[in-house]
């Protein structure tokens, strides 16, 4: 029989994390772990290495080395499209929709790989303003509606750990209130989220945990019990 996953095993465990970009050394023994259902985020200026850690993760960087593992399994020798297949899903900073396609056509690319994705009704459900412009072109679409049809990419994958980079970046403030209402309801269906956010106030409002990088370092980790007691050391880290 399989051991049931506790709150205290991590689902998501990265270790020692060592990652290039040629002969450039990013990321210097990065550590952090999600458990199932948990959000976590990761927080640090410009050139920190939050998203070299995203496409670390994800198998997007192959010079790599150190331990990354999802329910058990290394993720680190496998090629790229198996690490999604393990149930990552991975919406970029720069959104990757295709932009000569409809919004439908956009919803219905995405390979299933694991049971439970959503369909496209459901999709519309959850961003209606979506279902508006079904048949636009992404070229046609706002920076916001784009950002929610990425992560609703996703999500149509079946995807149940969610890797999300800068969602909120040069988005209007209603449109990054929206986007905090949808993580927050994917937090209620037990999605495992890891977000990568410079937005801190708009970070507070929906982490679990908060792990801090600087130089390609995690250098501080709390949770979020303990956000007002750390003000201190993050104005110092984040100047905020």
């Amino acid at each position: 029989m399989q051991a049931q996953n506790t709150a205290s095993e991590p689902l998501l465990e990265v270790r020692d994390l060592e990652a290039w970009y040629g002969e450039s050394h990013v990321l210097h023994g990065v550590s952090l772990d999600v458990r199932e259902g948990e959000t976590i985020t990761i927080l640090g200026r410009n050139g920190a290495g939050k998203t070299t850690t995203l496409r670390s993760i994800i198998g997007i960087v192959r010079k790599r080395k150190g331990v990354i593992t999802l329910r058990g399994q290394d993720l680190l020798a496998l090629p790229q499209h198996k690490v999604a297949r393990a149930g990552l899903g991975y919406v970029p900073e720069e959104r990757g929709i295709f932009a000569s396609l409809s919004v439908d056509e956009n919803l219905s690319l995405p390979p299933k790989i694991a049971d439970g994705g959503m369909s496209i009704a459901d999709i519309y459900r959850i961003f209606p303003n979506l279902e508006e412009r079904r048949n636009s072109p992404g070229t046609k679409l706002s920076g916001g509606e784009q950002q929610m049809l990425a992560i609703a990419r996703i999500l149509r994958t079946g995807a149940r750990v969610l890797l999300l980079d800068e969602p909120t970046e040069g988005l209007a403030p209603v449109i990054v209130q929206r986007i905090g209402e949808l993580i927050r309801t994917l937090k209620t269906q037990g999605y495992t989220i890891v977000l990568v956010e410079q937005n801190f106030r708009f970070a507070a409002k929906l982490a679990d945990r908060f792990f801090v990088m600087e130089d390609g370092r995690v250098v501080d980790t709390f949770a979020t019990t303990e956000l007002s007691a750390r003000m201190g050391s993050l104005h110092e880290y984040l100047g905020v």
